[in-house]
């Protein structure tokens, strides 16, 4: 092992191999090597410039006389023995370390005949790109949070292998949060996998050329997401007529249709912030325009909306059908992704369709400027980029490729190239662009996207998984997340079952980053507007799902829970200010407000909405009664203004009218 020092860098040489390990912000690390000749200085999700960190590098050896060298930056040190395995410290303590069993070395552990190196690369037959895999040893008794979003009931991620993918409904935003003290960013797009074992921690890379994770320290969750947001960026902040009620389903059908929701919420006295013209109300998947037979006159509707202070939201889809007017031209101008292997399809729901590929600049451009010309020009608003992982036909990432490089290599950064179509273009118009996407990866925050957690079912253990869901992304960076209230596939709306998921769902929904009505509602039976095969007529459409659409007891429950959102507009402002100024999500876990609070890390069916309502969601069928951890302090019950002493576990009903919030009493 070769050591020398670059402008505060430790830089080390072994085998073909570069390691960089440099100071990156206060108190953090970020670590790179290669079997390249030289390092990219490809950014990835570390966008920020960060002040010139004084780091200290100091090389020398071991008692045994092998070479070693350190660098420190702040509370955080990283030392590299002779065989390049590296250590992390934090304050002096070992927190982290990477996992070695081959022979020699200082470590007792790491002098095994197992042959298990700490890096290991494999070349990808035929290509220039490694399949890489960094073990690390497992922390007993750690926990780990973030990572994005994953449908399963675990809040906690330690024992679980995670796919770095994006799919319908699973978010890859690979930042983690440990106990021990500091976070971690995996900064590779590229599509693998990660273990965190009881044994080992493994991360994959299915095909890359370059490793590259960035570590920092801190006391509390708070810090470290502030640090990490620090270097990746934060949330813009959300403009404050966003924050209400937005209204969506699956579909309004025309322009006739969309205006009588409107007025009918406006007669109702019920302010609506967005309503939301879902998909196929255009002629075909990659025109990009209205279907005029069922929007004749869109700026007239618009300018309606836009009277009675509603924004308008279209959906815009990645994918573009081969018989699109677009198709052709934008696959001549090599816009499209391309497959390796077969027939040119990526996507083939309701058409023969290939997606689009934004890593290219001259895609960004032609499709804004269709999208523009169709749907700003009429003063449509934002934009709910739907698909946006992509949604493939098959999950076959190694047959896609985008003009960058194979999609293996950096396919989960599609959703945040998707999203700067939009952003890019409609940045600095006198008003933050906030448009709706399916998913993201680490720094997407930045980009004025709102995450909603995909097409989830309808059911309440779905519900209680998008609440890890929700709070993970959150610990990722991410906090503008959302979900479909009551889920997204709905068999029948008169389902007594469906009703209750709809109110509890509705009432979780109040306290999050965004209440947003959507779900796709059965049953099927409404007439198609006509029967060509084509256009804004022939796709089926979902019951109706306004506030008023499940019964007069239920709309009663949820204009409360509106009302009761509306009276919390200067605190919601607060907490998306927080977002902006420290990347703080809008909804947190227990131990992000209570870190010394060790009970606080085992509760996992509850939360804060920032930090003073404590809220405890019903998340099961026919549940109307629960338990409640209160951290120390005291703590109103919001329904009945009962006081209760925290530092104790307290059983509160939860008739269907009330979910349990606990409001944080200051001075008694």
């Amino acid at each position: 092992m070769i050591f020398y020092e670059d402008n505060g860098a430790l830089i080390a040489k072994r085998q073909g191999e570069t390691l960089r390990i440099e100071g990156w912000g206060a108190d953090s690390l970020r670590v790179r090597a290669t079997m390249q000749t030289e390092l990219s200085d490809e950014a990835w999700a570390l966008t920020e410039a960060v002040p010139a960190q004084a780091a200290s590098v100091t090389i020398g050896r071991e008692a045994d006389g092998n070479p070693c060298a350190e660098i420190v930056n702040g509370r955080l040190k990283a030392t590299v023995n002779f065989a390049g395995v590296l250590s992390f410290y934090r304050d002096g303590a070992l927190i982290l370390r990477e996992y070695y069993r081959s022979y020699g070395g200082t470590l007792s552990r790491e002098s095994r005949c197992l042959k298990v190196v700490n890096r290991e690369w494999k070349g990808v037959p035929g290509g220039s790109e490694y399949k890489l895999k960094v073990l690390f040893e497992s922390n007993d008794g750690e926990k780990l949070y973030g990572m994005g979003q994953y449908q399963q009931p675990y809040l906690d991620l330690k024992g679980c292998t995670l796919e770095l993918a994006q799919r319908n409904s699973q978010i890859s935003v690979p930042f983690l949060v440990s106990s021990f003290g500091y976070g971690m960013l995996w900064n590779n797009p590229a599509v693998g996998s990660v273990t965190f074992g009881k044994n080992i921690t493994e991360w994959n890379a299915r095909a890359t050329k370059q490793m590259d994770y960035w570590l920092t320290v801190a006391d509390t969750p708070k810090e470290i997401l502030a640090s990490y947001t620090g270097v990746s960026g934060r949330a813009p902040m959300f403009p404050e007529n966003l924050m209400g009620l937005w209204q969506c389903k699956l579909r309004y059908r025309t322009q006739d249709e969309v205006l009588e929701v409107a007025r009918r919420y406006k007669a109702e006295g019920i302010k609506i912030d967005r309503i939301v013209i879902d998909f196929f109300h255009w002629t075909l998947q990659g025109d990009w325009k209205f279907d005029k037979t069922y929007w004749p006159d869109v700026k007239a509707m618009v300018d309606e909306l836009h009277e009675m202070g509603i924004e308008v939201m279209v959906s815009v889809w990645p994918s573009v059908d081969r018989k699109s007017e677009n198709f052709y031209p934008m696959t001549e101008l090599g816009l499209l992704i391309r497959t390796e292997r077969g027939a040119q399809q990526t996507y083939d729901y309701q058409g023969d369709c290939v997606e689009i590929d934004p890593f290219n600049p001259a895609t960004r451009k032609y499709v804004w400027e269709k999208c523009k010309q169709n749907y700003a020009s009429l003063g449509i608003d934002s934009f709910w980029l739907d698909n946006s992982e992509p949604d493939y036909g098959v999950y076959d990432f190694e047959n896609y490729r985008y003009c960058i490089g194979p999609a293996l290599t950096c396919s989960n950064m599609y959703p945040q190239m998707y999203s700067r179509i939009f952003w890019d273009e409609m940045k600095g118009g006198g008003k933050t662009p906030v448009n709706l996407l399916r998913c993201a990866w680490a720094g997407s925050q930045k980009y004025g996207n709102v995450v909603w957690s995909g097409d989830v079912p309808s059911t309440f253990e779905a519900f209680a998984d998008q609440l890890q869901c929700g709070l993970n992304m959150g610990l990722a960076g991410i906090p503008w997340w959302t979900t479909d209230i009551g889920g997204f596939m709905t068999d029948d709306v008169n389902d007594p079952y469906f009703r209750q998921l709809l109110i509890r769902w509705y009432q979780f929904a109040t306290f999050s980053a965004v209440l947003r009505m959507h779900g796709d509602r059965g049953p099927y039976d409404i007439p198609a507007l006509d029967d060509r095969d084509w256009g804004g007529g022939y796709l089926h459409t979902g019951q109706p799902n306004e506030l008023w659409s499940y019964g007069e007891d239920n709309y009663r429950i949820m204009r409360n829970y509106y009302d009761i959102r509306i009276a919390m507009k200067d605190y919601i402002v607060s907490l998306y200010n927080e977002a902006s100024e420290n990347g703080s999500p809008l909804i947190r876990t227990m131990f992000y407000e209570f870190p010394e609070d060790g009970r606080c890390w085992q509760v996992t069916d509850q939360y804060m909405f920032g930090s003073r309502y404590l809220v405890a969601p019903i998340l099961r069928h026919n549940c109307f009664r629960r338990d409640v951890y209160l951290p120390a302090g005291s703590w109103k019950l919001t329904s009945t203004g009962d006081v209760f002493v925290g530092g104790q576990t307290v059983t509160v009903d939860a008739p269907i009218e009330y979910m349990p919030v606990f409001e944080r009493v200051a001075g008694v």
